[in-house]
């Protein structure tokens, strides 16, 4: 599993999409996640700080689960198949752990409530991760694959609307934001 922390969120100019961009905490490799606008509109007021009159649901199924006795452990996006991510939930219950089915933009917005590690399966960041280099800009696709037999040309073709969505984006600033 790599450790990651959001890096941002942004939207597509051509098609006000929403991305949820995950950065690897220990190399320059970036995660580009599609959300819904909800999702990114509560990932960003916690990351923001923004104080809500009533809660959101994040905060509803974080209020459950400390109602319930559990505790957050961490999430994991551990799978993508036909341009769907999966993501699980690991929560600690009764000194057991339990592993509960979730996509990606709800058990990040949880997880930026609960403060918690955010973890990619490799083979997920070897299928979808972008590298940037010294500017900012996507290294080109053969230097990112060659030699990783993981990825193979149907696949690729598969991340080709992720691929065409990062070159939409302004990435200049990846570099520029303090962590």
């Amino acid at each position: 599993m790599i450790e990651v922390a959001i890096d941002s969120i942004r939207v597509s100019l051509m098609n006000y999409q929403r991305v949820v961009i995950l950065r690897e905490k220990t190399a320059d490799r970036y995660l580009p996640i599609w959300i819904g606008p909800a999702e990114a509109d509560a990932i960003a007021a916690k990351l923001q700080g923004v104080k809500l009159e009533r809660p959101l649901t994040h905060d509803l199924l974080r209020s459950t689960i400390d109602a319930l006795g559990a505790k957050v452990n961490s999430i994991m996006v551990y799978d993508l198949k036909n341009d769907v991510f999966y993501a699980k939930i690991l929560l600690s219950v009764d000194g057991g752990q339990i592993e509960v089915d979730s996509r990606p933009s709800d058990a990040l917005a949880l997880a930026v409530r609960v403060e918690v590690p955010i973890y990619v399966d490799e083979s997920v960041m070897d299928k979808a991760g972008i590298l940037l280099d010294r500017e900012g800009k996507p290294l080109d696709e053969k230097n990112v694959i060659e030699g990783k037999d993981k990825v193979t040309d149907e696949e690729l073709k598969k991340m080709s609307a992720f691929r065409d969505f990062i070159d939409t984006l302004d990435l200049d600033d990846f570099g520029k934001r303090k962590s």
